[in-house]
């Protein structure tokens, strides 16, 4: 019989995020001719004369003064948190669309952020209510294994990920745009979830394999050490009760013994069934209770922080739905007795023989996921599971929202998008096919009002540094005035950091345009440079202004896929929860949905 259902935080109403999208897409709206501009084209557009009226160092000192990247604004702040959005419209002009006051539009830039619009559900109001009573596992830190800000993302989203799984009731879990399948690998290890993952890029799925087995090597050297570090709090606890300890032991054991004579008579067909497939006889047995006993721990390792020395010992004869069985028990047993130790080998080996065809509960596969994709032409063993995604790449998190509503069989889904600049645009291109399915809008109310963002808008989070887009900027010029170049196919790319000077840069970038640069002396190419160079302020500042509004276009895409959520019928819990620190990882919010779940 399963449990029934804790209750999920508040999760906010349909009305209050499309209200929330409509209010953040008007001040967008407004800012749009800023968001579009490309700063390559600052010089040869003019565009600080278009879309600027006040100076540069103006510009810059009203953004470090009213701190638009700092806090939030507070609620009942006066001037600070108008609630008025009205207010907002006079940072730009009405008639030229230019922006005249830097700092409302500062503030305005705060005001519409996820943060402040209140539609974001705490990260620590979802752990609470998914875990309810039971104690997570004290996760193992994946750092010797990962950077910092990859062990980062892995230990908080996974967390959350096992606690979704768990309340679902489902052990299947599918890691879309898997990478290097460092989610996935850490997901099936620290809580034995059984997890496909999903690249486009074969040379990903082939790395992430072999790191896979790499990695539970050290893994397993990992737990050893963190068993080590348990030891003393073990002792500690088994002195303080006893007798408690000496009755729960016994309980156990009898239910581990009772356990496995009633799985004595098929080992005889288990041991048959092992030995052919390995080298000798001789060697199989062993070989197989070595691999399964890895297992167990694995199984066993999100409950290690809470059970002793003596629990673990005993959790690794169990099969590995024993460890289910007893993950709330907190027993403190002094030792293994004889008949335990007997059934230890038997025990792994039908764990092993039951697992012979899911030995890695980490599977990487290659194949390309679009909104159309049927799972169960990948993974022929598909049953109720969730989607996750950490950090997927343009369309590939609408596609995975799609997919998660359209299925029934997936429960639930965790999403952190990434590279918007990536996204499809339905009213971008109005000449290509209106039947492809796009990125970007998602939700009804933006599909209705034709909105589109621009390729440029979803740039504006990329911050360069000011000298290279300086060195872009006039290189473009030079293509204009010297090459009668407006457009081209080709890009300049990553020319600047391998570039010793200016000069160096013009003519690095012009062999990759395929332009000659034999009719372009030195000093011509220095001219430029210093006619431009006294104006490099106002496209650092103007970049600024451009990082400032990055927020507010990351708003309307997260809303767009959240509103969307809020259209479809069998959804019981979607939201936007802040995961990340975002000075660790900028991209730091995940949309998650719940279906409605049945109960008996």
């Amino acid at each position: 019989m399963s449990r029934s259902p804790r209750a999920l935080p508040a999760q906010p109403p349909p009305a209050a995020v499309a209200r929330a999208l409509r209010r953040a897409a008007r001040f967008v709206q407004r800012a749009l001719p800023l968001c579009r501009a490309h700063t390559v084209e600052f010089f040869t557009r003019g565009l600080w004369e278009r879309l600027v009226a006040p100076r540069p160092d103006a510009v810059l000192e009203a953004l470090r003064a009213a701190g638009p990247l700092a806090r939030p604004l507070a609620a009942g702040s006066g001037a600070a948190a108008p609630c008025d959005d009205d207010i907002f419209s006079s940072a730009f002009c009405e008639d030229s669309e230019k922006l005249i006051n830097v700092h409302l539009f500062a503030l305005a830039a705060k005001y519409y952020s996820l943060s402040n619009l209140g539609v974001c559900t705490p990260l620590e109001d979802m752990l609470e209510a998914l875990k309810g009573d039971s104690e997570g596992a004290a996760g193992i830190k994946p750092d010797e294994f990962m950077n910092n800000k990859k062990s980062h993302e892995v230990q908080v989203m996974s967390e959350l990920v096992d606690s979704i799984a768990n309340y679902c009731e489902i052990k299947q879990v599918i890691d879309i745009g898997s990478g290097k399948g460092y989610l996935s690998s850490f997901l099936s290890m620290q809580y034995n979830l059984k997890v496909y993952g999903i690249d486009s890029s074969s040379s990903n799925t082939n790395g992430a394999h072999e790191r896979n087995k790499k990695l539970k090597k050290h893994w397993r050297a990992y737990q050893s050490r963190g068993r080590e570090n348990l030891k003393s709090q073990s002792l500690e606890k088994t002195n303080d009760r006893p007798v408690e300890s000496e009755i729960r032991c016994k309980t156990i054991n009898e239910e581990l013994l009772n356990n496995a004579s009633s799985l004595q008579n098929q080992d005889q067909v288990i041991i048959q069934d092992l030995v052919p497939s390995c080298g000798s006889t001789e060697m199989a047995i062993p070989e197989t209770i070595t691999e399964t006993e890895a297992d167990l721990v694995t199984g066993a390792q999100s409950q290690e922080t809470k059970l002793s020395e003596e629990v673990l010992a005993v959790l690794n004869v169990l099969p590995a739905d024993a460890v289910e069985d007893f993950s709330s028990s907190h027993c403190n047993c002094r030792e293994l007795c004889e008949e335990e130790k007997v059934q230890r080998k038997i025990t792994s080996l039908k764990t092993k023989a039951r697992k012979s065809s899911e030995s890695n509960l980490y599977f990487p596969l290659t194949s390309c996921i679009t909104a159309e994709t049927e799972l169960s032409d990948i993974i022929t063993d598909l049953e109720d599971c969730m989607l996750v995604g950490l950090h997927t790449c343009g369309d590939l998190a609408a596609n995975t929202l799609r997919i998660f509503t359209a299925k029934p069989e997936i429960k639930a889904v965790c999403s952190v998008g990434c590279c918007y600049h990536l996204l499809s645009e339905q009213f971008e291109n109005q000449e290509e096919c209106q039947d492809q399915v796009w990125g970007f809008p998602m939700c009804q109310y933006l599909k209705d009002k034709g909105w589109c963002c621009g390729r440029n808008a979803r740039m504006s989070a990329c911050l360069l540094p000011t000298e290279s887009l300086f060195y872009r900027a006039v290189l473009q010029v030079i293509i204009e005035e010297i090459y009668g170049v407006t457009k081209s196919d080709r890009h300049v790319g990553k020319t600047f950091s391998k570039s010793s000077s200016f000069i160096d840069y013009v003519r690095r970038s012009l062999k990759k345009l395929e332009l000659d640069d034999s009719k372009l002396p030195d000093n011509c190419i220095m001219d430029y440079y210093e006619k431009y160079q006294h104006r490099m302020n106002e496209l650092e500042a103007f970049n600024m202004l451009k990082v400032v509004l990055a927020p507010c276009i990351e708003v309307l895409i997260l809303l767009d896929r959240l509103c969307y959520l809020k259209e479809q019928e069998n959804i019981a819990w979607s939201g936007l929860v802040k995961l990340f620190d975002p000075v660790k990882s900028p991209r730091c919010y995940a949309v998650i949905a719940l279906k409605n779940q049945s109960h008996s």
